[in-house]
């Protein structure tokens, strides 16, 4: 799962890989084609229409290094990485936490877990702890950071669990809570943000995005985000991340298109992608 570091399963993936793949000189990286893996069924990220934001993103790069990019698609889940980058399918992993297991570029956004509620709701909270959300049903995919927050606050009897590991091509358990919330069959959805801000958009659905308080103690609700790499890739790896500074405000462009919520460092929302989704 490579967009799943935030899901906790990516650094079991990548331990389990062999070192010795890791080593294999940089000879292996193609020098034709900027060759990508990534998931078929995985909007907003990617899919085989190339209509994602990882897609996008890997075009521009392609473009302005003078690659064609060409797909190792795989679903993005258990042995998705062994299965492609690490047995050379593939050179590059788009949306990958940049400072995670595998070696990353430079990073090109900063996003995180939101919390979503009901415009017309009114909702001010940005903590699972605030007072006012005491009595309301909450959202949740399950094993996702999120969760300790709410066992912390004893609201895991009031949480409606959504699964993390599904088939993409018949299910998609984001859109699924977004449209629970709209429902009224919750009140809370905690989410990562990127789900959150494209599903808004795509359906003009009538929601607020809020960034979700983390707590001393808790793992880590925000993300730099980046294109994983193979250990001895350095090379490759340096050309990409100048091609990440020098296309960083088209690359931004793209994200800001796609409802993408984007965080400056001091984890304040800067694209209010939720309201810009309610404009038709």
């Amino acid at each position: 799962m490579k967009h799943a570091i935030p899901f906790l399963a990516a650094a079991a993936l990548v331990a389990a890989a062999p070192r010795a793949e890791a080593q294999v000189s940089n000879d292996l990286v193609s020098r034709t084609e900027l060759r990508v893996c990534a998931d078929p069924h995985d909007l907003p990220f990617s899919n085989e229409q190339k209509q994602g934001v990882e897609n996008k993103i890997a075009e521009l790069l392609g473009h302005d290094s003078g690659l064609p990019v060409v797909y190792t698609w795989f679903p993005d889940s258990q042995g998705f990485i062994r299965a492609t980058l690490m047995r050379h399918l593939c050179d590059v992993v788009m949306g990958t936490v940049a400072g995670g297991d595998l070696d990353t570029t430079d990073a090109y956004y900063h996003t995180g877990y939101v919390m979503v509620t009901r415009d017309a709701d009114h909702i001010k909270a940005t903590s699972v702890g605030d007072p006012s959300l005491a009595a309301k049903k909450f959202g949740l995919i399950a094993r996702t950071p999120p969760t300790d927050l709410l066992v912390r606050h004893s609201l895991l009897d009031q949480t409606k669990f959504y699964p993390l590991v599904v088939d993409t091509r018949v299910e998609q358990p984001t859109h699924e809570m977004l449209l629970d919330l709209v429902a009224k069959k919750i009140d809370v959805a905690l989410l990562w943000g990127p789900f959150a801000g494209y599903y808004i958009k795509h359906d003009h659905l009538p929601l607020n995005i809020t960034v979700l308080d983390g707590e001393p103690g808790l793992p880590r609700l925000d993300y730099h985000i980046a294109i994983g790499l193979r250990a001895s890739d350095n090379a490759f790896r340096r050309k990409l991340s100048q091609l990440i500074v020098k296309d960083q405000d088209k690359i931004t462009q793209i994200l800001e298109d796609a409802g993408i919520p984007l965080l400056d460092e001091h984890n304040h929302l800067v694209v209010a992608s939720a309201a810009d989704a309610k404009t038709p």
